[in-house]
């Protein structure tokens, strides 16, 4: 009894000196564990390239590893540039523009939009009366929240040199895992193995193969409401469309969506009294924010063999619990156990 009670007590010793390694370990970590996700994620999705590239440069990794940095670095940079660049050589133009839409006065509602089913008398109402206080009452209506939005832009600007720092950090560990990645695979896979057997390295493959998914699905469709988005401006006849459309690819990726750029470009539109063009322009916008529900999701599903539904629940979820990241943790984390369920379910074992 007394030999049981000393295992039971060095057992629970380890554990708990085990335990308190890892927490110390993380607590490190902590201030690289969110750069190190992103380059992981970064990574994997982009090992083809890699490979690819590594092929041309006549298997020199060393190569290969620059050519995909550099090109980390100027998918930042030169957008950045680009963009500052048009702003300055605009600025006389974009200050004639913000004084004409400060003295314009809104038109008069269109009688179809009367019409429109449960919100249309609404919406009517609601624009007549902005018609007629006139644009000096809109705009001090809309001071109280324009200070609002300068605060947080202010507070945003400031943080701006912190999120440099992190995508720097972020370059320089892709680098390191695309100089070492075919060592951290395998360090993984046996990872996988050692929990679950053949299933746990089954998951960490089927991890991998959802994230390629997972950037298949958004960059693609990030590039296709970008494309259609700036055409639909371009059509419309709105100023700076090719500016607009570069904000509009970034607000893509990022998830926010090409939405905040195309229904104030339908507002202007029709507060300058081009109600064709304006209804033209809505009715494309509401096409191009809505076809991301269903061609991402089969985008995804195309990179990884899952379930539609649980690839939706996955980037959704893991959106709204993780924000950006979780685009990619969700499914990836709904995947390996929607794997692992199954195999217990089917009755296999971890060596099978």
């Amino acid at each position: 009894m007394a030999t049981i009670q000393r295992d039971l007590t060095r057992t629970t010793l380890a554990i708990l000196c085990l335990l308190l390694m890892i927490a110390a370990t993380l607590w490190v970590l902590r201030p690289f564990l969110a750069a190190g996700v992103w380059a992981t994620m970064i990574v994997v999705a982009t090992w083809p390239m890699l490979k690819s590239l590594e092929k041309r440069c006549g298997g020199r990794r060393a190569l290969a590893v620059t050519g995909m940095t550099l090109a980390m670095l100027l998918l930042l940079f030169v957008p950045l540039l680009v963009a500052i660049d048009t702003i300055v050589n605009n600025a006389g133009e974009i200050a004639s523009l913000g004084r004409k839409l400060a003295t314009a006065d809104l038109p008069r509602p269109p009688e179809w939009l009367a019409a429109v089913p449960l919100i249309g008398s609404k919406l009517s109402t609601l624009w007549a009366q902005a018609a007629d206080a006139g644009s000096q009452a809109l705009l001090e209506k809309a001071e109280p929240y324009m200070a609002d939005s300068g605060r947080w832009l202010l507070t945003k600007v400031g943080s701006m040199g912190f999120m440099l720092l992190q995508f720097l950090l972020i370059v320089v560990l892709s680098a390191i895992l695309y100089a070492g990645g075919e060592a951290a695979a395998t360090g993984v896979k046996r990872f996988g193995r050692r929990l679950a057997g053949d299933h746990g390295e089954n998951s960490v493959i089927l991890a991998g193969q959802a994230i390629r998914g997972v950037a298949l699905g958004v960059c693609v469709t990030a590039l296709v409401q970008t494309v259609l988005g700036g055409i639909g401006l371009a059509i419309a006849g709105i100023p700076f469309a090719g500016l607009l459309s570069a904000v509009m690819l970034m607000l893509c990726i990022a998830q926010v969506g090409p939405g905040l750029i195309l229904f104030p470009a339908v507002a202007w539109t029709f507060w300058m009294g081009d109600t064709g063009w304006g209804i033209f322009l809505l009715v494309w916008s509401l096409i191009v924010t809505t076809m991301d529900n269903f061609l991402r999701p089969m985008l995804i599903k195309k990179g990884a063999d899952l379930p539609l539904l649980l690839i939706f629940a996955g980037v959704i979820g893991g959106l709204l619990s993780f924000g950006l990241v979780g685009i990619f943790v969700g499914p990836v984390v709904l995947a390996v156990t929607y794997t692992l369920v199954e195999a217990w379910v089917d009755g296999k074992t971890g060596t099978d």
